[in-house]
């Protein structure tokens, strides 16, 4: 989980140079076209049938997945890269926020649910903090966006962990996120238009491949770290991608993070373990989860 943190921070580092030359949908597009000649590659030297028993659920994991990944390049695009990268992050806060609204919609206690909707408050302040102080009016729609990348995310790993349960091996999980990627990106760029190349900078193009093979990367670790791993420690090891993103954006960027930014931050790392605590002891006794 942490490799896979690292490659998605250096992943949106690419990002944020290649914005200067390209839309959201041409980013996304491209990202997917390189993660699924890559993918099908380590498909076939890895002899792994691309056939497979679950194809909606695919769909939907690439659904969630590619609306999260849109939203959150957009972020990156327009804000500091540690604050798009911790609102990505809130997705535990917004798993959190499904289990307590499935329980009130199930007829559970309140009482159960307090202690969760409590860490998501907390959560919530910390958004707030670190956005009040690196966010000015223009770059608010932004930060909104931002937040829409962390329910995205959210919403997608309760597909992985589907498909996980459902015995997909996370090559193939991740094969197919990557055609769901080129085919959204594609149908965007159809729409939105495309940036003349006469119109890109080289060293913006450059980062066109490392992003899509990154991503996989990424996306492989992540995967891998979900189906493998404990629940509990691999969603708290996910957080070191916040440490990773400020780091990149401080030396790579001089993007500067007041004071209450960071406390802001660091508000929604303990609202995120607080939640993955108390989600993994909820789990057995939520009825949303059955459904």
């Amino acid at each position: 989980m942490v490799l896979g943190a690292f490659f998605f921070s250096l992943m949106a580092v690419g990002i944020k140079y290649a914005a200067h030359s390209f839309g959201t949908m041409e980013i996304l597009f491209y990202r997917g076209l390189v993660a699924l000649v890559f993918m099908g590659t380590v498909l076939r030297l890895r002899r792994i049938d691309w056939r497979t028993p679950v194809p909606m659920l695919h769909v939907s994991r690439s659904a969630a997945g590619v609306f999260a990944m849109g939203t959150w390049f957009y972020a990156i695009a327009h804000l500091p890269l540690a604050t798009a990268m911790t609102l990505n992050y809130t997705s535990s806060m917004w798993i959190a926020a499904f289990i307590v609204g499935g329980g009130l919609l199930y007829g559970n206690a309140p009482q159960r649910q307090g202690p969760l909707l409590a860490a998501v408050l907390l959560g919530f302040v910390g958004v707030l903090m670190a956005l009040r102080p690196t966010i000015d009016h223009t770059q608010l729609f932004a930060g909104l966006v931002g937040m829409m990348s962390g329910m995205g995310a959210a919403l997608a790993y309760m597909q992985v962990t589907a498909l996980g349960k459902a015995g997909e091996p996370e090559e193939r999980i991740v094969f197919y996120f990557s055609v769901g990627t080129t085919l959204i990106g594609l149908l965007g760029m159809l729409i939105t238009g495309t940036t003349p190349w006469s119109d890109v900078r080289w060293q913006d193009a450059a980062w066109l491949i490392p992003i899509g093979v990154l991503a996989s990367l990424g996306q492989w670790s992540l995967t891998r770290a979900y189906r493998q791993g404990a629940t509990l420690v691999v969603a708290n090891l996910q957080y070191s991608g916040i440490v990773f993103a400020s780091l990149f954006s401080v030396t790579l960027f001089d993007e500067q993070i007041p004071p209450l930014g960071w406390w802001g931050i660091v508000l929604i790392v303990i609202s995120g373990i607080l939640a993955t605590v108390l989600r993994t002891r909820a789990l057995p006794q939520t009825p949303a989860e059955d459904h």
